[in-house]
């Protein structure tokens, strides 16, 4: 993956429907933040070129369980999928609130938010779905009826650069899903 340059400019880019601001952190961190925030452009292009997407859940007992997955980030969300009686598919039927981290910790990228099956009988989002799975994974989507795909849309988003970590370090907050 190519490096990421640290953006320049003051005001980046960001989502009309977020709040933007330093993540949660201890107070050591937070004195140190130059509220330089990486723009939105930054986490969206890492979330569309990624690989993998290492899925989080909660098993029924309270531990976590995290597994990597193929993806694809269409129209502000991110689409996975599985077996419907996989260890996560069952998680997520419990508890649908996940946490998605891209493979780097030095460009780093989570999400939070909930998974909701995705209806991908509608040609339109099907036909998207399929360009990007081609276009990434040099691939047609397979959908079987043994399969299940999900959609999160981010609730909070994450994002720093390791070398310049706290300085940079980014929260954007979306308002809630109404859907």
């Amino acid at each position: 993956m190519p490096k990421t340059k640290s953006p320049t400019t003051a005001a980046p880019a960001q989502p009309a429907n977020v709040q933007v601001g330093i993540p949660h952190m201890p107070p050591l961190y937070i004195s140190q933040h130059k509220k330089n925030f990486l723009p939105w452009s930054h986490a969206e292009e890492r979330l569309v070129q990624s690989r993998s997407y290492w899925i989080c859940t909660t098993r029924p007992d309270g531990r976590p369980h995290s597994m990597p997955v193929w993806g694809m980030w269409v129209d502000g969300a991110l689409y996975f999928g599985t077996a419907r009686d996989a260890r996560k598919a069952k998680n997520i039927a419990r508890n649908p609130a996940v946490s998605v981290h891209l493979e780097s910790g030095d460009d780093v990228v989570i999400l939070e938010g909930k998974a909701v099956e995705a209806d991908v009988t509608g040609k339109k989002l099907r036909t998207k779905l399929d360009a990007e799975c081609k276009r990434k994974y040099q691939m047609p989507l397979l959908v079987m009826p043994e399969s299940i795909c999900y959609r999160v849309r981010p609730r909070v988003v994450l994002a720093w650069l390791e070398k310049e970590f706290p300085f940079n370090s980014t929260r954007w907050e979306f308002e809630p899903d109404k859907k």
